[in-house]
């Protein structure tokens, strides 16, 4: 950034957002994307830096704010919204951005407070900071000793709620499941996902223009079509993306709708679609002699689906709001593939939708398996004999996952022929579960 003033102007963006987020949190991910929206003229490294600082103040916000309980005399719950945003900002920018200088991290924090009213608390935010850089440098910001307390340990390290600590150590046991959380944590690249029949001579140009721009683009090894992209900003910017070319989807959902076996003629029903990225390439898969239905609960979110199949030359694609859960007679045995990405806990994606972890309650479990249920038990009698049912999830638990599966094939007349489950431990891409069945 330029000059002081371009510094100000940026982190109060970020500040807003986050006390937006703080008034009515559950939509990070939308509010970041509103902000890059609202201010599409900022130049590109100033986007990438609000969005860095907006994601990661949110997604470490539990090991923020243990170490400024351990420097502030004030605990951290009892300060003021705007003085809590600030001080969570300030301290992810001198404990995880390297290329930020403390001196900026600290003085524009103590000069936002002054600017938004809270002159009297200069003093404080200053001593608040510096006692937090002199913290890292000295060794003495530690966690909490993991003999004396693992999972505080590792809540506080993996900034999850010490809830989820025990979900996951519970399933995976205490080393895996640390593993898992920190990978969350690492910075991810975006998931390009070029159309199947894009030619192979514009894959390239497109490639190459990335390149050109300063991008890193690497093929997933996951899926032929996919590519990981760092450093290239807005996807909605790049070459490309108006064309059609290409939509961000992570490699997970593509792998999960290649294992469906979709042919050239097939019917295929998307039962939960939005944002359409399976339906698409189901599309595209099931090519002119098939055909798409692509479904979801309402209005807004079918018009996601109508806006990614308009851009990506896909307007064929039928778009139907329609609640999965309620059964349609008309639709028995009509379609040779059925896709169910079932609405779960998301504990794959806690490193793109950053604010799950703070508001998923154990308790809250049940009552989305009873979902799950009701809606298998709708869509599962939308396959014809010998078709084929995909079942996927974003989460990470065996109940919804593997057990789920186990549970269609038993309770329904299908046969288990795959399950697979992806962690972001060891690959580059969301947490993440399929299992395809074929119905006798």
């Amino acid at each position: 950034m330029e000059n002081m003033k371009e510094q100000t102007a940026v982190r109060e963006l970020v500040l807003d957002t986050l006390l937006e987020e703080e008034r009515a949190p559950g939509h990070s991910h939308l509010l970041i994307a509103g902000l890059l929206e609202k201010n599409r003229d900022l130049p590109q490294r100033d986007k990438a830096f609000a969005k860095r600082l907006f994601e990661g103040t949110i997604e470490r916000r539990i090991t923020l704010d243990y170490f400024l309980n351990t420097v502030s005399k004030t605990p951290v719950r009892k300060m003021k919204p705007l003085i809590r945003c600030l001080l969570r900002m300030g301290t992810y920018q001198l404990l995880y951005m390297d290329q930020v200088a403390d001196y900026a991290a600290i003085s524009e924090s103590v000069n936002l407070a002054g600017k938004r009213g809270f002159a009297s608390l200069k003093g404080f935010v200053n001593g608040v900071l510096r006692s937090i850089a002199r913290g890292r440098d000295a060794g003495s910001l530690t966690l909490p000793e993991r003999d004396a307390d693992p999972v505080r340990h590792t809540s506080v390290k993996t900034s999850v709620p010490e809830e989820l600590v025990r979900v996951f150590v519970s399933e995976y046991g205490p080393e895996r499941a640390e593993e898992i959380m920190e990978g969350f944590l690492s910075v991810r690249p975006v998931s390009l996902r070029f159309r199947t029949d894009l030619p192979e001579a514009e894959k390239k140009r497109i490639l190459e223009e990335l390149r050109q721009a300063g991008a890193q683009v690497t093929q997933s090894p996951l899926a032929e079509s996919v590519f990981l992209l760092s450093g290239g900003g807005d996807p909605a910017s790049l070459p490309g993306y108006r064309e059609g070319a290409f939509l961000v989807q992570d490699a997970s959902s593509v792998c999960a709708v290649l294992a469906a076996g979709i042919r050239p003629g097939d019917r295929v029903l998307d039962c939960c679609a939005a944002p359409g990225g399976k339906s698409l390439l189901a599309f595209e898969l099931a090519g002119p002699d098939g055909s798409v239905t692509a479904r979801d609960v309402s209005a807004e979110k079918a018009a996601r689906i109508r806006e990614n199949a308009k851009r990506m030359g896909a307007e064929n694609l039928q778009v139907e709001v329609w609640d999965a859960g309620i059964f349609r007679q008309e639709d028995a045995g009509a379609y040779d593939v059925v896709l169910l990405d079932m609405p779960c806990s998301g504990l794959g994606i806690l490193g793109k939708k950053r604010d799950i972890k703070y508001r998923l309650r154990e308790e809250d479990f049940a009552s989305l398996e009873a979902l799950q249920e009701r809606i298998v038990s709708a869509c599962a009698q939308y396959v014809k004999p010998g078709g084929t049912l995909l079942y996927s999830t974003c989460t990470l638990r065996r109940a919804e996952n593997e057990d789920r599966a186990e549970w269609i094939a038993e309770r329904y007349p299908f046969e288990l022929k795959e399950m697979r489950r992806f962690t972001p431990d060891t690959n580059p891409c969301d947490g993440f579960f399929y299992a395809v069945l074929r119905r006798k």
